[in-house]
């Protein structure tokens, strides 16, 4: 027997879709459903690794946790790394298959990736009561229809009804909704379901009007007005928030818990990969967490954090140009704490060997910490788990670069020499013990009477964070029209809306 299946497409990028996606799923299963997300086709530098060794969206990882599954690679079987303007790492079902150009890939690669993007959803369907699948963009980029495996494409291969999510901070609200489904061919349109409202501000009476109106325009109802609450989005693809400060703690900052706070500078390095790492910071009352281009911005940090990225050759280019090399290097001398991640963990130290990233060759790193990097084509995808400061750690890790640590104190995998810190383990900070260790660590080389929090939790406010979406929608949207979509399908006799377009 097939679960129930829903699209969740957007007027836009950013219009809601991940947060709606993930709001749904803990709706779902907190009403006993077994529920798992499902994109397609995702494109981030966000990702994270599963217990089998496979990498895919963070986004989907933290659906899987509102759903309250692990996270596999069929809920994401394909994921864009962009490595610049014009190409992406394309990795399928976890594991990374090349490089393609923007051209390359939507000039034939995407459209023969639909089979395996429908045999995944199938398998999902055959598992889970019900499957919650997030779109990319906007269902109505004519341009990409033909080789669409993410929107309207999967959701014509799967016959999934589909629900669009419209922004209507953004303002334009009620034509990009006409317009989105007015863009679709008659058989696209024939799936569209129907409209919810997100980020709405005031009396939803007011609103009303203009619902109804669309309703009769476009014979398609709305599925609810979601207002608008800070602190509701979850582990970013593209954007540069610091998800947690800026969702569970947006409203209400705790005070620090010492006489100091404790300030975090993240240096914002060209394509910077899996910066989510510092929401454990972030989330810890009294440190403040800050992205930084200029050196003058490190003077009064407590901590530097060099993050990851799929750049490394590039992201050292850009902190010599910008200065901030030379600021770390100083800083390092200083003893003043200063933490490498994954890739900026690579940028510390002593030299670089690149034939597969950047294809540079020998490059020189900032030299402060006793590591030599060779870039191997085959990617290490692992769940590492671990001891650092007398703290249980575990992590995730995601890289090309091989190091070999040539001196310092082991700290996991990596090395520590005084204050400077390197490793190439993602999430190590969501580990509570350990994280208040290495902030003690800091804030006592800081100089700050800073102390951490002794009962905070990320773990507990993630849920928290999930439990917010799901309350979310249960107090907003119909879910009882939902839940008939979810399990029937799109309503039929749907009015086409001209112009369309082609099928």
């Amino acid at each position: 027997m097939t679960g129930g299946g829903l699209l969740v497409a957007g007027t836009t990028s950013d219009a809601g879709k991940s947060v709606v996606t993930a709001g749904i799923c803990r709706w779902l299963v907190r009403q006993g459903v077994k529920v798992a997300p499902f994109k397609a086709q995702n494109m981030s530098l966000n990702s994270f690794v599963t217990r089998e060794g496979a990498e895919i969206g963070r986004a989907q990882a933290m659906q899987a946790q509102a759903c309250r599954v692990e996270p596999t690679a069929l809920m994401n079987p394909v994921l864009l790394k962009p490595g610049g303007e014009q190409s992406s790492q394309v990795v399928l079902l976890g594991k990374p298959v090349g490089e393609l150009s923007a051209r390359g890939y939507h000039g034939g690669r995407q459209q023969r990736l639909l089979g395996t993007v429908l045999d995944c959803l199938a398998e999902l369907r055959g598992t889970y009561d019900a499957v919650i699948c997030e779109g990319a963009g906007s269902p109505a980029e004519i341009n990409l229809r033909r080789t669409d495996i993410v929107n309207m494409g999967v959701a014509r291969g799967a016959r999934l009804p589909v629900l669009v999510v419209g922004d209507i901070d953004r303002g334009g609200v009620f034509a990009s909704f006409f317009g989105t489904v007015a863009l679709l061919s008659r058989e696209d349109q024939e799936l569209v379901a129907g409209f919810l409202v997100n980020k709405f501000r005031g009396d939803v009476s007011l609103l009303e009007p203009g619902l109804d109106l669309l309703h009769g325009l476009t014979g398609r109802r709305s599925y609810g007005v979601l207002p608008y609450r800070h602190g509701l989005g979850i582990d970013e693809e593209d954007g540069l928030r610091v998800s947690l400060r800026g969702t569970v703690r947006e409203s209400d900052v705790a005070p620090p818990v010492g006489e100091d706070v404790l300030r975090v500078a993240v240096c914002a390095v060209p394509l910077m990969s899996n910066f989510t790492d510092v929401d454990a910071l972030a989330a810890e009352p009294g440190v403040v967490v800050r992205f930084v281009d200029r050196p003058e911005e490190l003077a009064d940090a407590d901590l530097v954090v060099v993050p990851g990225t799929r750049g490394t050759v590039r992201a050292l280019e850009w902190l010599r140009g910008r200065g901030l090399a030379e600021a770390l290097v100083r800083r390092a001398a200083e003893g003043r704490p200063v933490l490498g991640i994954c890739g900026g963990f690579q940028v510390l130290g002593e030299h670089i060997e690149d034939e597969v990233e950047s294809r540079r060759g020998r490059v020189d790193g900032l030299g402060v910490l006793p590591v030599r990097v060779r870039f191997a084509r085959e990617k290490t995808l692992t769940r590492p788990v671990g001891e650092a400061l007398g703290q249980r750690v575990e992590g995730y890790e995601i890289h090309h670069g091989v190091a070999t640590v040539e001196g310092g104190d082991p700290f996991l995998d990596g090395c520590r020499v005084g204050q400077t810190w390197g490793t190439h383990w993602h999430g190590s900070l969501e580990s509570d013990g350990f994280r208040r260790a290495f902030l003690r660590e800091v804030a006592a080389a800081a100089g700050r009477r800073f102390a951490p929090a002794p009962d905070t939790s990320f773990a507990a406010l993630r849920e928290e964070q999930l439990d917010r979406l799901g309350d979310l929608i249960e107090q907003h949207a119909d879910t009882d029209a939902l839940w008939r979509l979810i399990e029937s399908g799109a309503p039929p006799g749907l009015p086409f809306i001209p112009p369309g377009a082609p099928a």
